[in-house]
């Protein structure tokens, strides 16, 4: 079985061990866990591959499989790879993408509450990459900073980070500022819970987990939720 998560920026694609149908990606072979071989791989790739995947979430996905029904809602996805991985009987999940954010809320072990952003870049991750660059910016570079800009819109915030960098403001710091008031756009969004699951490609950003560690506890699970939850 070969499964994929088309993400907009990047795919996250599971492979079974015995499979070798991504012989010739090893550049984006990232592990192997429990038989099954991880690799992500930037969406824009895509179109190279030539073989049909089993199953598969996200919008990029659905000219990409053997049998369309087998496509999957991504927050359906996100749901059934977080039980997978998760115990915890009151959670929430947060998976913050490139274009778009969704929550899944539990209570006693039963599914309680969802909501899905995919139409403000204010929650979003592509408005970052882009920040990075074109400051020419290591996400590594970035540190919590505890100032955070007020974005209501992403373009609004690009305003307030090219302002500041004009008069002077390291780079650095305002895209932190920028990072800070997104993390805490997204505990808004989540309603404000004690704790967070959070799946996605910001799992990997130090400076948005430090800031959205400020108004809950955080604790990152991976880019491969999604995946996982096709399996």
């Amino acid at each position: 079985m070969i499964v994929i998560d088309a993400g907009t920026t990047r795919s996250k694609i599971i492979e079974d061990s015995n499979s070798n149908l991504m012989s010739g990606y090893e550049n984006y072979y990232e592990r192997t866990e429990n038989n099954l071989k991880y690799y992500i791989m930037p969406s824009s790739k895509l179109k190279e591959i030539n073989f049909k995947f089993d199953k598969g979430t996200g919008h990029m996905s659905l000219n990409m499989l053997k049998n369309s029904s087998e496509y999957e809602n991504e927050v359906i996805a996100l749901i059934q790879g977080f039980r997978k991985k998760v115990q915890d009987t009151d959670a929430i999940i947060l998976d913050m993408g490139s274009r778009d954010s969704k929550w899944a809320k539990f209570k006693d072990g039963q599914f309680k509450d969802l909501d899905w952003n995919s139409s403000c870049s204010s929650s979003t991750g592509a408005t970052i990459e882009m920040l990075l660059n074109f400051y020419n910016i290591k996400s590594e570079e970035l540190k919590y900073y505890p100032e955070k800009y007020v974005i209501t819109c992403g373009i609004f915030g690009l305003e307030k980070i090219m302002d500041d960098a004009a008069k002077g403001l390291d780079t650095k710091i305002a895209v932190s500022k920028f990072i800070h008031g997104i993390a805490y756009n997204a505990w808004n969004f989540a309603k404000k819970p004690e704790k967070i699951y959070l799946s996605g490609g910001f799992c990997k950003n130090k400076c948005f987990v430090e800031s959205l560690g400020k108004y809950a506890e955080v604790i990152p699970i991976g880019r491969f939720v999604l995946a996982e939850g096709l399996i």
